[in-house]
């Protein structure tokens, strides 16, 4: 469903198992980053009522995962550290078209938001079939769920919203960008890392 072409190796859990706190840490400020990315999406297109709903809808279960969990972050009595810089995001991001009408940026937009939704609901995978910790599989798999709705959730708008944009072919041209920089990552113990 996700067209992504490299998978996660598995031995990835292995470093993040060495480091639980991290993770989590790393997590909470991804879910903090996605929601305020639905806010930006509602910010420069108040005028589409039904994404301003969906976005809206998004950014307050990104907030729920969050409260999530730093919740879990303290059963587990460690901390919330410091906000982490996400260096797969960023090179994601410049990736995205910027120029264009505005419909056009919100569907390039769209599709950035659908990729890292995408490559979360597989990292989500990979950690709820590999972690050896039960409650930490079970929510893994419970947000795994939710991320692969939100992936849904972009991808149909950046279908509807499309003017000039054939959605399928620059779908295609994310998912081989995608491909040649993960291939740097997983081998820290962050969510992209």
């Amino acid at each position: 469903m996700l067209g992504l072409k490299l998978a996660t190796d598995p031995r990835w859990v292995n470093i993040v198992e060495s480091n639980i706190e991290e993770i989590l840490t790393d997590h909470a400020w991804c879910e903090q980053k996605a929601a305020s990315n639905a806010i930006s999406i509602v910010t420069y297109n108040s005028e589409l009522e039904e994404l301003v709903t969906e976005m809206l809808i998004i950014a307050k279960e990104e907030l729920d995962h969050l409260q999530l969990v730093h919740e879990l972050i303290k059963s587990k009595g460690l901390t919330l550290g410091r906000e982490r810089k996400d260096h797969y995001v960023n090179e994601l991001f410049k990736f995205m078209k910027k120029d264009g009408s505005r419909k056009d940026a919100l569907c390039d937009r769209l599709l950035f938001s659908a990729m890292i939704e995408a490559r979360s609901c597989e990292r989500f995978k990979v950690l709820s079939e590999n972690i050896k910790d039960a409650e930490l599989a079970k929510f893994y798999r419970d947000l795994m769920i939710s991320e692969a709705g939100h992936y849904t959730t972009f991808i149909g708008f950046a279908r509807k919203y499309a003017d000039n944009v054939d959605v399928d072919k620059r779908w295609q041209e994310w998912i081989e960008f995608e491909t040649s920089i993960i291939v740097k990552y997983g081998k820290n113990e962050t969510v992209h890392g």
